[in-house]
C-alpha cells in the first residue's frame, strides 16, 4: 500500500513539474497588444478617413483590425488584446493613447489605409488666334498672335504598396515624457525589486526613461522591418519602413513600442479591390501576425533588462539599415541645430 501511495505521489509530482514547465515555456515577452483601427464613423455619421472610388478607409481599417485580432488571438491565446476602436464608431485620438497606456500595452499596432492625390495632366489642343490693337488714330494697328490652348484633367494616382511607420526620431523627447508620465508602464515582473520606489521626476528615473525610449525605438524599428518583409514575401509592393515626421500623434503618445501599418492605397482601384476583399484582408492579417511571431521570437532570444549595459541585437538587414539611416539623419539634424 505504501509503495502504491509513493508511486501515485511521484506521478503527481512529475505531472506538476511538467505543468510548471509548460507554463514557463509560454511566451512572456508580450502580455498585452493594443490594436488600433484607424479613423471611424463620426457622431454625424460621416466618415473620417480617406475615400476611394467606392469605399472608405474607416471601414477597411475596422475589418482588417477585426481579422487581425481574431488571428492573433488564435495564434497567441495567452496574449491579451485590447481594441481602441471595437465598433464602427470613431475613438478620439487622445482616448486611443489613454486606452493603450491604461492597459499597460507591450505593443501598439495601428491599422491605416494610404491615399494619394490624383495626377494632374495638361494636354495641348491647338492654338487660338488672339487679336489686339496697338497705337492710336492713324497709327492704330491690328496685331494677331497665336496662343497655345491646353486641356487640363486628372487621372487616379497609380501609387500602390505598403508602408510601415514608427515615430520620428526627433519626437523621442515626446515619447520619453509619455513614458515618465506613465510610470506604471515600467511595471515589469519584480519591478520594485529591480528599480525600487522611483520618483518620475528624479534624475535616475529620467535616465531610465531615456533608456526605455531608446529600447522602444529599436524594438519598433525591428518590427516594422519584419512587417514589410512579410508583405514582400506575398508579392505586395513594399515601400519600406519609415519614420512618421508629422501626423500620427499616438505613435509617440503611447508608452510602448508602437507601429503604424499603411496596408495599401485606396486611391488605386486595383488595391482598393484588394483592401475590400476577404482574401486581401486575410493576407494582410497573416503578414502582420507572421511578423509578430518573428518579433516575439526575437524578443525572447535577445531581450535584456534595462540596465544600460546593452541592447538587443537587430537581426534583420532591413531593420539595421533603417536604424543606421535614422542615426545618420539625426546626427546631421543635431549638428545643424547646434550651429
Amino acid at each position: 500500500m505504501l509503495k502504491k501511495t509513493l508511486f501515485i505521489f511521484s506521478v503527481l509530482l512529475t505531472v506538476t513539474a511538467l505543468s510548471s514547465f509548460v507554463v514557463e515555456k509560454k511566451q512572456k515577452a508580450i502580455k498585452t497588444i493594443i490594436i488600433d483601427a484607424g479613423h471611424g464613423l463620426q457622431k454625424n455619421g460621416g466618415y473620417n478617413g480617406a475615400k476611394g472610388s467606392y469605399s472608405y478607409e474607416d471601414e477597411i481599417c475596422y475589418e482588417v483590425s477585426k481579422k487581425l485580432v481574431k488571428m492573433i488571438g488564435n495564434e497567441f491565446p495567452d496574449i491579451k488584446i485590447i481594441e481602441t476602436r471595437p465598433t464602427h464608431n470613431i475613438t478620439e485620438i487622445h482616448e486611443r493613447a489613454d486606452i493603450a497606456n491604461q492597459n499597460r500595452g507591450d505593443l501598439f499596432i495601428s491599422i491605416h489605409v494610404n491615399a494619394a492625390p490624383p495626377k494632374q495632366h495638361r494636354e495641348f489642343v491647338g492654338n487660338k488666334t488672339v487679336v489686339s490693337y496697338t497705337g492710336k488714330g492713324k497709327k492704330r494697328k491690328k496685331v494677331t498672335r497665336k496662343v497655345p490652348q491646353y486641356r487640363y484633367y486628372t487621372t487616379p494616382n497609380p501609387s500602390k504598396g505598403t508602408e510601415t511607420y514608427i515615430w520620428g526620431s526627433h519626437k523621442n523627447e515626446d515619447k520619453e515624457i509619455v513614458i515618465r508620465e506613465n510610470a506604471p508602464m515600467l511595471g515589469e515582473e519584480n519591478y520594485r525589486d529591480k528599480y525600487g520606489d522611483v520618483d518620475p521626476n528624479s534624475p535616475d528615473f529620467i535616465a531610465l526613461s531615456l533608456l526605455k525610449t531608446k529600447q522602444f525605438f529599436k524594438r519598433s524599428a525591428t518590427l516594422v522591418g519584419m512587417v514589410e518583409e512579410e508583405f514582400a514575401k506575398v508579392g505586395r509592393a513594399s515601400r519600406g519602413q519609415k519614420q512618421r515626421q508629422v501626423g500620427i500623434w499616438v505613435l509617440q503618445a503611447t508608452a510602448m513600442p508602437s507601429v503604424l501599418v499603411e496596408t495599401g492605397y485606396i486611391t488605386n482601384r486595383e488595391e482598393e479591390d484588394y483592401l475590400n476583399s476577404d482574401k486581401g484582408q486575410e493576407e494582410i492579417s497573416v503578414c502582420i501576425t507572421n511578423a509578430l511571431r518573428g518579433y516575439i521570437t526575437w524578443l525572447e532570444k535577445s531581450q535584456t533588462p534595462i540596465t544600460g549595459k546593452g541592447n538587443p541585437v537587430i537581426n534583420t538587414q532591413k531593420s539595421y539599415a533603417f536604424l543606421k539611416d535614422i542615426e545618420d539623419r539625426e546626427k546631421k539634424r543635431m549638428a545643424i541645430k547646434n550651429k
